[in-house]
């Protein structure tokens, strides 16, 4: 239980946010800071989904934010920015769902929900008035799942710009054909010796589209956009090679190998957009908790595990502005097992030992909490408590082990966002899992 000192120091620094808030508050902590990291407390929140669109609004009209870059894989990601930027090499996708149309694979509720929607079709109206492409804002993914997407997007590139490079990619890529659309076999394989690997190939492919870089350099902007698409695939392709090797021989490394290359994407598309429109790139953010979170202040950064937000903090300093997100309870879309449909599920009231239950019974509801600079709230919850994480899977069956880490909020974050009762998001592709607007009161839950 907290002491009342330490929900007194609470009170004082919180400031009341409505669901639909403006964050003009937080838009002043966040001040001139260019990487803004927008996390949340789950996979499946409707809350979460808007308040970072609603501050990711702000950012782009009010301080000449550029991009948005999201937890998801870069190839799903470019159709749904070619689309936002009516680029003429887009799909013709008639409106914002259909841009959506490449995310295929488990979870589809991530990105394929109505309030993603929603956020497409504020930045396709905003791009309307900007004549340059290179001032049209962009969505990109930073993850690195897209092996097999992500080597035939390099392949339909060269095809266009130079067939018999072409050629030569597909050859190496070919390595992969054996195993089909399962990376995760090959994974298995390559790791305990059961094939030669691919790794060589990829790694020759990446030298190959990036050795002559300064062909980039006098391509009108739409041509550099996609030649920079096209190597950040045949990084994609590199870095999911190792991520799947790296995935049978221990959990730290494979997430380290995740962070690292969500890190390298962010500068890269940073450098791309800043020598496109001359001036240092303004990016935000969307991410879960535990990759934005600085690693440093967790169990997981105990146990040798790095992240994004690390990352950030360390090669960009006070540029970077961390937010994080929290819950007490309410509903989730969620699945019960990896592969499975999406479902609509209650959320357990925090933990009386957690950092949700305190921001709870400060007793204010919704809240914006600063952290950086506010000496009496890093006083007040300097010691490590108990913090959720619900990523696509919810048990809460055995929540405490699932989902429970111990963290020092006040070094992981520059900020909290605490919204104490919050509701599932809803998904494109509903399914008889997912068929009610609130789960009634009688739906199982575990302590």
């Amino acid at each position: 239980m907290a002491n009342q000192s330490t929900l007194d120091a609470i009170r004082r620094e919180a400031s009341a946010v409505a669901a639909d808030d403006a964050h003009d508050a937080l838009l002043r902590e966040i001040g001139d800071a260019s990487i803004v990291l927008l996390g949340e407390a789950t996979h499946g929140t409707e809350e979460f989904y808007r308040a970072r669109a609603r501050i990711s609004q702000r950012l782009i009209a009010d301080k000449g934010f550029d991009a948005i870059a999201v937890e998801a894989d870069w190839p799903d990601t470019v159709r749904v920015s070619r689309y936002i930027r009516a680029m003429q090499s887009a799909a013709q996708d008639d409106d914002a769902e259909a841009s959506l149309r490449n995310f295929r694979r488990f979870p589809l509720w991530m990105w394929r929900n109505r309030e993603t929607v929603a956020l497409i079709d504020w930045l396709r109206s905003h791009n309307a008035g900007r004549q340059a492409l290179q001032d049209r804002i962009g969505f990109y993914g930073l993850d690195l799942y897209s092996l097999r997407s992500s080597m035939e997007a390099v392949v339909r590139y060269l095809q266009q710009v130079d067939p018999e490079a072409a050629k030569r990619a597909r050859a190496r890529y070919s390595c992969f054909d054996h195993f089909a659309d399962d990376p995760q076999h090959y994974g298995y394989a390559a790791s305990f010796g059961m094939n030669k690997g691919c790794e060589e190939e990829v790694v020759r492919q990446l030298l190959a589209m990036t050795a002559d870089a300064e062909k980039g350099l006098n391509l009108d902007a739409a041509a550099a956009d996609e030649r920079f698409y096209a190597e950040q695939n045949a990084r994609v392709a590199r870095n999911a090679e190792a991520y799947y090797r790296a995935m049978f021989l221990g959990r730290d490394e494979s997430w380290n190998l995740r962070d690292t290359h969500m890190a390298d994407t962010l500068d890269a598309l940073r450098e791309h957009i800043g020598r496109q429109n001359g001036r240092p790139a303004k990016i935000v953010v969307w991410a879960h908790n535990s990759h934005i979170g600085d690693a440093r202040a967790t169990e997981m950064g105990d146990h040798g595990q790095i992240n994004l937000g690390q990352l950030v903090r360390e090669r960009h300093g006070k540029e970077a502005y961390l937010v994080g997100f929290t819950t007490h309870a309410g509903t989730v879309t969620a699945a019960s097992e990896w592969d499975t449909p999406a479902e609509l599920k209650k959320v357990v009231p925090s933990r009386p030992d957690s950092i949700e239950r305190l921001f709870h019974d400060a007793g204010i509801g919704n809240f914006l909490l600063p952290i950086r600079g506010r000496k009496a709230i890093e006083a007040a919850l300097q010691e490590r408590r108990l913090e959720r994480a619900i990523g696509v899977i919810y048990l809460p069956d055995t929540e405490r082990i699932s989902h429970y880490f111990h963290a020092d909020i006040v070094r992981q974050f520059d900020a909290v966002i605490h919204i104490d009762h919050t509701r599932a998001l809803h998904p494109l592709d509903r399914t008889s899992s997912w068929q009610h607007d609130e789960v009634p009161e009688t739906f199982p839950s575990g302590i």
